[in-house]
């Protein structure tokens, strides 16, 4: 029977059947994606840090259309990836800064679709719950060498650093600075050797905090300020010890060592117990917790 509606119906059961499609396509795009963070060496508090996700097609056959990573918390940053194929990766890049120091969580990051026709948005759940150790905000410093104790420690011998006096000969390390290759020995016995030169200005050193660091901000700024000094005195090739209340830092240098005394200072709170510091002498830079 002709009800003069049959073209109405088949008009209506083409739009249902392309809902249909794009719902099952859009499904299947955001299927089998996997993401992972990729994170920098350091991050510092109120400093923009550079983060990344990798994406990852987990189909065996399929490839992803329209893919748009977004970032869930703070400003709103989306990361468009056309294409991916099964089995291959992307990585994708932006910009985030941590308020304050010590653990913080990463921003999650979920993917989401509009393929085909952009009548649904189909996303996975948000991902990233991963903590990170956040450092202290780096501030300016002059030479700390002047405000170091006066008499705290004997008059330097001459050691490896940063001078222009060739000190020693050595294996190259991975932290070794490779403008100190030494060519002419690193040709002669096949593996790289490194100049170790006498030190100029660089006096290890220990770094006092003191006070009860009841002043928040204060606080905050004390730590600031000797994670700037430690940074500073250990790049210029010196050794660092920390020495505050409930925590002591041994003497070290290097980058290993750098990574060590930041984190400690990122976690640090002032605690009750004061700590002995070691037995050798070194020169004092006192910083007021308040």
């Amino acid at each position: 029977m002709n009800t003069g509606n049959n073209l109405l119906y088949l008009l209506l059961s083409m739009l249902l059947a392309l809902i249909v499609v794009s719902g099952i396509l859009s499904e299947q795009c955001i299927r089998g994606l996997l993401l992972a963070p990729v994170l920098p060496d350091e991050i510092f508090a109120r400093r923009p840090a550079l983060l990344a996700a990798r994406v990852r097609n987990g189909k065996r056959w399929a490839p992803s259309y329209s893919i748009a990573l977004e970032v869930m918390d703070g400003p709103s940053h989306v990361m468009y990836v056309p294409k991916l194929e099964a089995g291959a990766e992307r990585t994708v890049t932006w910009q985030t800064t941590f308020a304050a120091r010590g653990r913080q969580r990463l921003p999650g990051v979920r993917a989401a679709t509009r393929f085909p026709f952009g009548l649904f948005l189909k996303a996975g759940l948000p991902a990233f719950g991963d903590e990170v150790v956040v450092y202290p905000a780096l501030i300016p410093i002059a030479d700390p060498r002047p405000r170091a104790s006066a008499g705290a420690g004997a008059a330097p011998l001459p050691r490896r650093g940063r001078g222009d006096d060739i000190y020693n000969l050595r294996e190259y390390r991975p932290e070794d600075d490779r403008r100190l290759i030494h060519w002419r020995s690193s040709a002669k016995t096949g593996v790289l050797i490194v100049r170790e030169v006498a030190e100029e200005a660089a006096d290890d050193a220990r770094i006092v905090l003191v006070g009860g660091g009841r002043d928040r901000d204060r606080l905050e700024g004390a730590l600031s300020e000797a994670a700037s000094l430690a940074m500073h005195l250990l790049r210029g090739g010196a050794g660092v010890e920390v020495h505050a209340p409930g925590l002591v830092v041994p003497l070290g240098r290097g980058r290993a060592h750098e990574r060590t005394v930041l984190t400690a200072l990122a976690l640090y709170e002032p605690g009750a117990a004061a700590v002995r510091p070691s037995a050798r002498r070194l020169r004092e830079i006192v910083v007021d917790l308040g």
